[in-house]
């Protein structure tokens, strides 16, 4: 699904296409990052309980070998069968071995932007086995036939007559029916069926307490529970850097997760899964998928403190106005930014340089995870690794060279002018990146330089 063969700003350019779409993508993530703004500014306590959650990551990140061992250990004694994989292949074989051990063709599936990282529906389609998404997100754009958009909102690029034609198309509904309340009840109606039908459920992980050995899945929905609690098998999927420590540090992700991703006070469901019920058998598998090179990496190991809220994305100006899946991977936008390209630099090269570098992913981080600071340093790297844009690399040796001599300054000043002046049809041409978004300044009648020595020689 992913649309590897181009990069951020082409995918972006034809999202831009339809204006109408962008302006209300754009104006309906804004409205929830006020909502998030909103009722974080009733705890007073919000800043401390930013600080803290980053604190008790860190803790995490720095002993994580030891929390894993622990974990697996109190798992392993409350009846959860534990596997541990190295990669995406890894963890979709064992998922993939686990329904043919129990003979099984059709599975639902909670949201899991693990499994999306490592294409399991893909995979398993390959093997002939049915996944269906419960999330009711997720199910719009896989009967779409595309990947989520944004990591809590699958759907948010998508228009209500787009869903009724989709469920039109594939759940029966009556053609030209977008009334929201209709199709959510087709849906459920649609999902109830699948729920009692499937043997196999999995569903993501949200946290996970080495004390204990429980994990938390979190949802608005409740369908992480209707398949986990009706089927006899219920596979999750987790990244091993969910862990926290202890079972009392979990309510502060609780607090903080929920506000900064909708504007909720809490997630409607956020269930414990602990040990399975008598009859069902429950596997946990940790995933690393490059998690472990990124945690060596000093300047970014502090992106694997993610919870996963979608915050960045709602605030960010690009994301906003390009849309999900211009990221062409699995998790978008600034966070994305900053871990795709530690699981294959030439591939995703592109998106560190999606950004504006304004700052405000960072400030509505929940974790305080430097955001737009990594997107810098990711972009040193990759220049210097020589997977940065060649056209970029030469524009800045002709800027330093430049900028390196008034005498050259100063002379391409005068040439800019004069150009913009008697030629704009120079710079005012589809050639020029710039120009195609924004209409290019009004030259000015002198340089600074110019207006500086002529009134310093008036004084």
């Amino acid at each position: 699904m992913e649309q590897a063969t181009k990069d951020h700003a082409e995918l972006a350019e034809i999202f831009n296409r339809d204006e109408e779409r962008v302006d209300w993508h754009d104006e309906t993530l804004w409205w929830i990052r006020q909502k998030r703004d909103k009722i974080t500014h009733q705890l007073p306590e919000w800043e401390s309980l930013r600080d803290m959650a980053s604190q008790i990551k860190f803790n995490v990140l720095s002993n994580l070998s030891t929390y894993l061992q622990q974990f697996e250990k109190q798992a392993l004694a409350h009846g959860i069968q534990v596997h541990w994989a190295a990669d995406a292949k890894e963890h979709n074989e064992i998922v993939h071995r686990i329904l043919t051990e129990n003979q099984v063709k059709q599975m639902v599936k909670s949201k899991s932007m693990l499994t999306e990282e490592c294409h399991l529906n893909e995979y398993l389609a390959t093997h002939g086995i049915e996944v269906i998404d419960s999330d009711l997100g997720e199910r719009i754009v896989q009967l779409a036939g595309e990947p989520p958009s944004h990591i809590v909102l699958p759907c948010i690029h998508k228009k209500k007559e787009e869903i009724g034609d989709l469920f039109h198309m594939y759940l029966g509904t009556p053609s030209n029916m977008a009334d929201p309340q209709f199709l959510t009840e087709t849906a459920r109606g649609s999902l109830r069926e699948t729920f009692l039908t499937r043997k196999v459920a999995l569903t993501g992980v949200n946290f996970a307490i080495a004390e204990t050995g429980e994990f938390v899945v979190c949802t608005n929905e409740g369908n992480a529970d209707m398949g986990a609690h009706l089927a006899d098998v219920h596979i999750a999927s987790m990244g091993i850097e969910k862990l926290l420590p202890e079972r009392k540090h979990l309510s502060v992700f609780l607090r903080l997760l929920t506000r900064s991703a909708t504007g909720q006070p809490i997630t409607t469901y956020s269930s414990h899964f602990s040990k399975p019920r008598p009859g069902q058998t429950m596997h946990l598998v940790l995933v690393d998928n490059g998690r472990s090179v990124q945690l060596g990496r000093k300047d970014f190991r502090n992106s694997l403190k993610c919870i996963r809220c979608g915050a960045c994305m709602n605030t960010c100006p690009v994301y906003r106005r390009s849309g999900g899946h211009s990221y062409h991977t699995a998790v978008a936008g600034p966070i994305g930014s900053i871990l795709a390209p530690n699981l294959d630099m030439k591939k995703y090269a592109d998106l560190p340089f999606a950004s504006t570098l304004c700052g405000s992913c960072s400030n509505v981080c929940p974790v305080k995870i430097d955001i737009h600071d990594q997107l810098y340093k990711w972009r040193q790297v990759l220049m210097k690794e020589g997977y940065g844009p060649a056209g970029k690399k030469l524009a800045m040796q002709a800027m330093a060279f430049t900028l390196s001599s008034p005498t050259l300054y100063h002379g391409a000043g005068k040439m800019g002018r004069l150009t913009l002046k008697y030629m704009p049809f120079a710079v005012n041409n589809k050639l020029n990146p710039w120009y195609k978004q924004r209409d290019m300044p009004e030259p000015p009648k002198q340089s600074f330089g110019e207006w500086y020595a002529e009134n310093r020689k008036k004084k």
